[in-house]
């Protein structure tokens, strides 16, 4: 039975330990966790302007060679969302490496004991994903927009507010991964940088995939959920917003989203 206070309310502790839903307390536990994660970042800002260095390289020196015939709009306006969308793919599945040296130091399981929920923990991780992917986003439209790209605010929040589903889930699944390959960082490694360049690719973020494409490969295209995003992305930042277009990419964003979590919880559950 849980021990009361003298309010008549469990304790946190009891509702982790006897599994009484509790949702302030979960609230309450997800946002620490997230604050612990942002405080490195927030001691050290220019780590947000490191991680950019790969796609501004990728705006100065490919979006040059992409003509604006065939396009919707400037080269900057098709290639600019799908740079964005690579920045949160890149960062977010990355962050499991953070939880690869909590767990080669003994701080993982330190939070194991604790008295924050084990689903706090992944959450608020997967939560803390989003903040440097939207400042990422920011500086990345504030530099391209004295160029040749229309900024609509109104289509370039909703884009990102799709890029948070996906953001988190990717993350979740980042987490799931550290968990799994514990004690085997090389694992970790190999998986993500497997996986990661062959979605970009097949999402069409560097070359559109057209009807030109061999049909195996539009079939895996087809197949990606990140093509989806990166369709609705564009049409959004561009100031369209064709219906099933961008119900497309939510639903892609929202069904990343609900795996990764449903993957990390479960994994997050069973670690020890």
């Amino acid at each position: 039975m849980s021990t009361l206070t003298s309010t008549g309310t469990a304790t946190p502790a009891d509702a982790v330990a006897t599994g009484t839903p509790d949702a302030p307390g979960f609230l309450a536990d997800t946002w620490n966790v997230m604050l612990r994660e942002l405080r490195p970042m927030l001691r050290e800002p220019a780590s947000v302007l490191f991680a950019m260095v790969q796609p501004l390289v990728f705006l100065a020196l490919f979006a040059p060679l992409l003509p604006d015939e065939g396009l919707a709009g400037s080269a900057l306006q098709w290639f600019v969302p799908g740079i964005i969308a690579m920045t949160a793919l890149m960062g977010a599945s990355m962050t499991g490496s953070n939880l690869s040296l909590e767990i080669n130091t003994g701080s993982h399981e330190r939070l194991l004991v604790s008295p924050l929920r084990r689903s706090s923990l992944l959450v608020g991780r997967a939560l803390k994903e989003v903040v440097p992917m939207l400042a990422q986003a920011v500086l990345i439209v504030a530099v391209v927009t004295p160029f040749s790209f229309d900024l609509h605010p109104g289509g370039v929040l909703l884009g990102l507010a799709i890029l948070t589903l996906f953001s988190v889930g990717i993350g979740a699944l980042s987490f799931a991964l550290a968990l799994v390959s514990a004690g085997q960082d090389w694992l970790f490694w190999t998986v993500q940088q497997t996986l990661i360049f062959p979605l970009l690719l097949l999402a069409g973020v560097l070359l559109p995939i057209d009807e030109s494409a061999p049909g195996w490969l539009r079939l895996l295209a087809d197949l990606n959920p990140l093509g989806y995003i990166i369709e609705a992305e564009r049409a959004l930042f561009a100031g369209t917003l064709p219906a099933d277009t961008v119900a497309e990419g939510a639903l892609a964003a929202a069904a990343v989203a609900a795996l990764g979590l449903l993957v990390g919880l479960r994994t997050m559950k069973r670690s020890s």
